[in-house]
């Protein structure tokens, strides 16, 4: 089996079933595999062959899945690019992953010319080639419709999917066809999902999340509702109209849902199952979006791009005794809390978070020092800093490199942040150690006020004394109108700890 087969198995079982609904664009099974053989073979008329790489640079579209299955079923590997980057950045992955073709949005067509290397045999843009010598998708599109004569084996690479490189360059994650469809078995074990879902798509296919789970469900045959980009508003407007049954976001986008206006007078009956994940989300914001949604029905996926993305994972009936936690180890997957010696650590301790499973990554493309870091023994080092209680569930603390080292003791930014998030008037929370002369490093909080609420430091600092040990309370305030996040919905900690090094005098010292 490989990825390009389960378009052409949903198109025989189910031809009429609507595939993809983008804007005013709607494609049953039928009409979505007989356009992705249009393309495939487009691609193979430019002579793109079994193994060489496609990069992507769009934001979500219709387009955006018809050409990850055009490529898949000629063999070919798509590479997804993040439409956030810079020229010189967009360049580095293009020249690595030895991209010999960039499908991309119009809009970045200047932007994709110059940072083209000489491997790249072809330019395509979505709708206009506005530059000279590159292709327009019409004009790649044939009239042939029948299914290309490729052989593709399940071990055939399929995709790579750049990590943020927020620590380095960035580095390439390879998976083949294989990985692609244990994720999709891996899904159906866990959550049991059942054919012929509402699903709306709002985050970022360019991202390791995004990506796999758009290619999830259209294997499973769901009807997906595809938005350009996240807007609360419109999300909110789409369930509605829609019937929408269930969606994946970060923390972040839950928020944001909850501070439109009138969410409530929105119709979101049709919703049966919500999941959240990319980062840890507090028991405050997991509650409030239950009474949103007015469903218990949540599901935690607490896992990382390496890992395809297999993770840990907390059910809806857990959240009644084990809300906070991260969840357990779940189908298809192994997990262990480990010390530096790699022995696991006891209940209560902190250890790294390690995963062994089938969808786990291949490697690092092209940085076997790298992969050999990463994979020890068959197991993926996350780099996650957790816990685990008596009954095995684990809970993420911090990442190894926000971790917090004050006076010697050790502090883990989300327990401080879900304090913060208790607060009265704390719409998000990010906590970063800074420089300290006496303590080596020292606690400092980043704050975005709700609107129209203004927070007084001292009560805030108060707060904090009653449920924080002394040394975990934050030394140094900072109010921001919004924080550095990625196109998925992380915080960037990195550029507040580049912002504090470079203007330490916005961080307000308590008292």
């Amino acid at each position: 089996m490989n990825i390009g087969s389960s378009l052409v198995r949903n198109a025989n079982m189910m031809p009429d079933r609507v595939a993809i609904v983008y804007q005013d664009q709607t494609y049953t099974y039928e009409q979505l595999n007989r356009i992705v053989n249009r393309l495939a073979h487009g691609l193979l008329s430019l002579g793109i062959a079994k193994g060489e790489k496609i990069c992507f640079m769009m934001k979500n579209s219709d387009i955006f899945p018809i050409a990850f299955f055009a490529a898949a079923k000629i063999g070919a590997v798509t590479v997804p690019i993040n439409v956030r980057l810079t020229k010189s950045e967009a360049a580095y992955l293009i020249d690595h992953s030895d991209a010999k073709l960039v499908i991309y949005d119009e809009e970045y067509g200047e932007l994709i010319e110059q940072a083209r290397s000489a491997k790249v045999a072809h330019c395509i843009a979505v709708h206009h080639a506005q530059v000279e010598g590159h292709l327009s998708l019409q004009q790649v599109l044939t009239e042939n419709e029948n299914e290309p004569d490729i052989v593709v084996e399940q071990h055939d690479d399929s995709h790579i999917l750049y990590t943020s490189g927020t620590t380095g360059r960035p580095k390439g994650a390879l998976f083949d066809h294989y990985r692609a469809i244990l994720f999709v078995f891996h899904s159906l074990g866990m959550s049991g999902e059942i054919m012929n879902s509402r699903i709306l798509h709002f985050m970022p296919f360019f991202h390791g999340a995004g990506f796999s789970i758009l290619f999830k469900d259209l294997f499973l045959g769901q009807t997906l509702v595809i938005q350009r980009k996240f807007d609360p508003v419109e999300v909110l407007k789409a369930i509605e109209q829609y019937k929408i049954q269930s969606f994946i976001a970060v923390p972040t986008m839950y928020n944001m849902m909850l501070q439109v206006p009138d969410a409530d007078r929105y119709d979101l009956s049709s919703i049966e199952s919500l999941r959240y994940g990319g980062a840890p989300m507090s028991p405050e914001l997991i509650k409030r979006s239950m009474e949103l949604f007015k469903t218990d029905q949540f599901n935690n996926r607490c896992g990382l791009t390496e890992g395809g993305p297999s993770g840990i994972y907390l059910y809806p009936e857990d959240h009644k005794e084990k809300l906070g936690t991260s969840g357990k180890a779940r189908f298809l997957t192994e997990a262990k809390v480990v010390d530096q010696r790699g022995k696991e650590v006891v209940p209560g301790e902190i250890g790294e978070l390690i995963l062994r499973s089938e969808m786990v990554m291949k490697g690092y493309y092209k940085n076997p020092e790298a992969t050999a870091q990463a994979i020890r023994d068959g197991w993926l080092y996350t780099g996650d800093l957790c816990s685990i209680d008596e009954d095995g569930f684990i809970t993420l603390v911090d990442r190894k490199k926000d971790m917090i080292i004050s006076g010697g003791s050790n502090i883990y930014s989300v327990e401080v942040e879900n304090i913060l998030y208790a607060f009265d008037g704390v719409l998000e929370a990010a906590v970063i150690g800074v420089p300290d002369e006496k303590w080596g490093e020292s606690v400092a909080a980043i704050i975005v006020a709700k609107p129209g609420c203004t927070i007084d430091r001292a009560e805030l600092i108060e707060f904090c004394r009653k449920h924080l040990a002394g040394y975990k309370i934050p030394r140094k305030v900072m109010f921001m109108d919004v924080l550095p996040r990625n196109p998925s919905g992380k915080i960037l900690k990195y550029e507040l700890r580049s912002r504090y090094m470079n203007h330490p005098s916005e961080f307000t010292f308590p008292q």
